[in-house]
């Protein structure tokens, strides 16, 4: 394969072309820089033709308009791509994940206008990584995933901090964080981490993760911009300009951090070591540079801690004049910053509580600068293969002070270390053997899923003949207590469905299962739907002959296993089979009894132990459908649109229970009749989901007029 479409998801921060604000907040790091860095790279192999990085379009004054541009050209065959998702202002990453449905739906619509599918899905953190799993789902295009960082891991090292669970959740949201990177291990077809420790450590914490699917691949660094001073590179007018301000001898070595101010870099743990030491105190200055701030008042509260803890500090070990925290620099500036301290024959300090790579090591070693780093997680690499410098416990003070002392006492180990860091970042840390690395892995990914994903691409192909051949709109209604339930409403909502043009076609969506949708209907007398979704999104047919979509059936038996997923359940008290013939071969269908039920997300828990995919539906209290992971009405709903060629904005679903949730969430156009059940309420607030004043029939009619559903269809009908 010499012509890859790789696209890359990547959605939190402020991501651009150039000019990287990195450091602004806790959400625009690394991964910003890697992403960006990583897509250009990609792009320039010849066996990659197309490389679009897609992320969150933001149009918000207090950021810059380019975060607002639909399309940004990265070079040759690379692009990052902005698509709309949930309000336009900036957002920290955990409030995004109400509209990350949103984001799937866009990005459907977004391919569906591309001549050809990508041939692999590469998501970044947790919150692209979902997105990705449902594009990758519904296309049967394989997922690679890096996550850059774990929920697991940061909410064990806050809580050993003493914070308390509750605030924890309120600020992180990682109870919802954690079961999504658990969805995404199991579904991922390769997870890329930076280091073993990472590979072995943090990702071991989790259920679902498979070692033989992992991949080390250490980041890049573009080695263009990191270099060593020398003759032929000028001096930094502009870094010695914003250090030297702060220092009373400027000449003096110079100690060198740069990283967000956040709580694991342990700066104030850098600053202790510092202050506590005479002899750095004499022979060396400390700078800190540690994003740009205009106020300290006014970052987020974990920042202003931080920050304000620096200045006590610095004032407690009385280290004004010896300390330099820049308040503003521009990107360009970081590459200035590293080569005066190595023409200072200063060294590079890394902290931080943990480190699943370390991006300013490498940095730092392109620099010819020395490195003193925690010993935990990707440092432990980055020193083993550049031998530049040494590891440090980063809760032991008196251990930093002493490492620094170290790296600077011996001139002729300092020159060492200065030439073996540029050594080994040529050797391990260049973003081609990044990029040869990682396509290897992907080739031979790609090899072995080859038939699979022609298999499942193939019942993406639209037909020459298909059952819905006028239609540019759909009315998707749940059954029970939704469409039927109310006779007079019934009438009149058909008395409106009469008078719609031939565009609009009409379907049902309905955990029932075929046989017993037909009956329900005739007996309330409803004309067969153009389309018919049953057994809680597991069947598609379409009317009048009844097709069955046997592109849906296949498509979403990937990982189905009935037979083990009820004996697995089998046990589980609460849940009791309901009627034969209610079971389904995709639908494994319970009545429930809530008191004595586990919590659902304790029986998700208990499949994924026994290596089990499927996807839980829980309605009405009283009823629990097992389906296979790709199988949902909203899931349903998705395949028809990027099936047929139709927005999703021209579906409007009307549903009254939770089973009715998924299809109503995301770009879609939702209706909720007013006898809905109650977990259905959280959906209020939601712009694109009308909650009805009346119930069952009228209600759907009633959402139909608050969209002008009928009025925009009778004009483009008109119009053809």
């Amino acid at each position: 394969m010499k012509d890859l479409y790789i696209l890359m998801l990547s959605l939190h921060g402020l991501i651009r072309g150039s000019d990287l604000e990195l450091g602004c907040d806790a959400d625009t790091g690394g991964q910003v820089l890697y992403v960006v860095e990583l897509a250009r790279a990609l792009a320039r192999q010849h066996e990659v033709v197309k490389v679009d990085l897609l992320t969150r379009r933001i149009e918000d004054s207090s950021v810059s308009a380019d975060y607002a541009r639909p399309e940004e050209m990265l070079g040759d065959n690379a692009r990052i791509i902005r698509l709309p998702c949930g309000p336009r202002r900036y957002m920290r990453k955990e409030s995004l994940w109400p509209y990350l449905d949103q984001l799937v739906d866009r990005a459907l619509l977004f391919l569906r206008e591309q001549k050809r599918l990508p041939d692999v899905i590469h998501s970044h953190y947790a919150d692209a990584g979902y997105v990705g799993m449902q594009l990758s789902q519904l296309l049967g295009i394989p997922q690679i995933h890096t996550g850059h960082s774990l929920g697991r891991s940061k909410q064990q090292r806050l809580l050993a901090q003493g914070r308390k669970p509750q605030a924890l959740e309120r600020q992180f949201s990682f109870y919802r964080r954690i079961a999504t990177e658990e969805a995404i291990l199991q579904h991922a077809s390769l997870i890329i981490t930076s280091t073993p420790q990472e590979s072995d450590e943090q990702y071991g914490l989790y259920t679902n993760y498979h070692r033989e699917r992992a991949v080390v691949i250490p980041p890049g660094t573009d080695i263009s911009r990191f270099s060593p001073p020398s003759r032929r590179i000028a001096p930094e007018p502009e870094a010695a300009r914003l250090i030297d301000r702060f220092l009373v001898h400027p000449r003096k070595p110079l100690v060198l951090t740069i990283c967000r101010p956040e709580m694991r870099k342990n700066l104030g743990a850098l600053i202790a070591a510092f202050g506590s030491s005479p002899k750095l105190h004499e022979h060396a200055n400390l700078a800190i540079i540690a994003g740009n701030r205009e106020d300290i008042r006014k970052l987020d509260v974990a920042q202003v801690e931080v920050m304000t803890d620096l200045l006590l500090d610095i004032d407690l070990y009385d280290l004004w004049g010896k300390v330099a925290l820049p308040k503003q620099h521009k990107p360009a500036d970081i590459a200035g910053f590293y080569r005066l301290a190595a023409r200072r024959r200063g060294i590079f300090v890394n902290p931080a509580l943990t480190e699943p790579f370390g991006l300013t090591l490498i940095e730092a070693a392109a620099s010819g600068l020395p490195i003193v780093a925690t010993e935990d997680g990707g440092p432990r690499d980055i020193v083993a293969h550049c031998k530049n410098g040494v590891l440090v416990n980063p809760t032991d003070i008196k251990a930093i002070a002493e490492a620094i002392e170290y790296g600077l006492a011996d001139s002729t180990r300092w020159r060492r270390w200065a030439r073996n860091g540029i050594a080994g970042v040529r050797n391990y840390y260049t973003w081609d053997a990044h990029v040869r690395k990682y396509l290897r892995v992907l080739f031979r990914l790609l090899h072995q899923e080859r038939k699979q994903i022609r298999r499942t691409m193939a019942i993406y192909q639209r037909p020459q003949r298909h059952p819905l051949p006028l239609i540019s709109h759909m009315l998707i209604s749940d059954i029970d207590n939704t469409l039927l339930g109310d006779r007079a409403a019934l009438r009149r909502f058909l008395a409106i469905m009469r008078a719609t043009p031939p565009n609009l076609g009409f379907g049902v969506a309905t955990g029932r299962t075929l046989e017993s949708t037909l009956k329900i209907l005739k007996e309330w007398g409803v004309p067969l739907p153009d389309v018919l979704i049953t057994a809680v999104g597991s069947e598609i047919n379409y009317g009048p002959e009844l097709r069955p979509d046997i592109g849906w059936q296949n498509f979403i038996k990937h990982l189905w296993r009935r037979d083990a997923i009820k004996s697995a359940l089998g046990g589980v008290p609460g849940l009791t089979l309901q009627a034969e013939e209610n079971q389904r071969e995709f639908k494994l269908s319970y009545n429930v009894d809530p008191e004595k039920m586990p919590p659902i997300a304790k029986i998700r828990a208990l499949l994924r132990e026994q290596k089990l995919s499927a996807h839980l539906v829980y309605s009405r209290q009283a009823y629990l459908d097992i389906l296979p992971l790709r199988g949902s009405k909203g899931g349903a709903i998705r395949y028809l649109a990027y099936k047929w060629g139709l927005p999703l904005r021209s579906f409007l679903v009307a549903g009254d229970s939770g089973n009715d949730r998924e299809m109503l969430i995301g770009d879609t156009l939702g209706v909720i009749v007013a006898n809905h059940s109650p977990e259905l309420a959280s959906l209020r607030g939601n712009e694109q989901i009308y909650f009805a004043r009346a119930g069952y029939a009228d209600g759907i009619a009633e959402g139909m007029a608050h969209y002008e559903f009928g009025t925009s269809i009778m004009e483009t009908a008109n119009d053809t």
